[in-house]
């Protein structure tokens, strides 16, 4: 079952930042993850929520996304984090995808 490691981010120091940015892409990739969103453009569709940055991480287990959150590989990575960002982060359980709908709104 994969997981989802969501991240809500306020940058309070770019440079330090910029930095973070460039050592956890390959401590995320030992544990078998792979970004989904990192940054972009957000939009509110309801609600009042709104996140100055937002990036969802996808980990083929929750195992491994725990692992890759507490490993030697990521410390450097998720000291620096802490140092120049607020951040909120979550892990969720995926599921099996569900069938598509249809404009009709009947299951494809």
């Amino acid at each position: 079952m994969p997981a989802y490691v969501v991240v809500q981010i306020s940058i309070e120091d770019p440079l330090l930042y910029e930095q973070y940015k460039a050592l956890a892409p390959p401590s995320i990739a030992a544990y078998g993850g792979r970004y989904v969103v990192r940054g972009g453009h957000s939009e509110v569709l309801e609600g009042a929520w709104q996140p100055l940055r937002l990036v969802i991480l996808e980990f083929p287990t929750p195992a491994q996304a725990r692992a890759w959150w507490s490993s030697p590989e990521y410390a450097p990575a998720k000291a620096l984090r802490q140092r120049c960002a607020q951040t909120e982060m979550l892990l969720i359980e995926g599921g099996a995808p569900a069938p598509a709908v249809s404009t009709s709104g009947a299951a494809r």
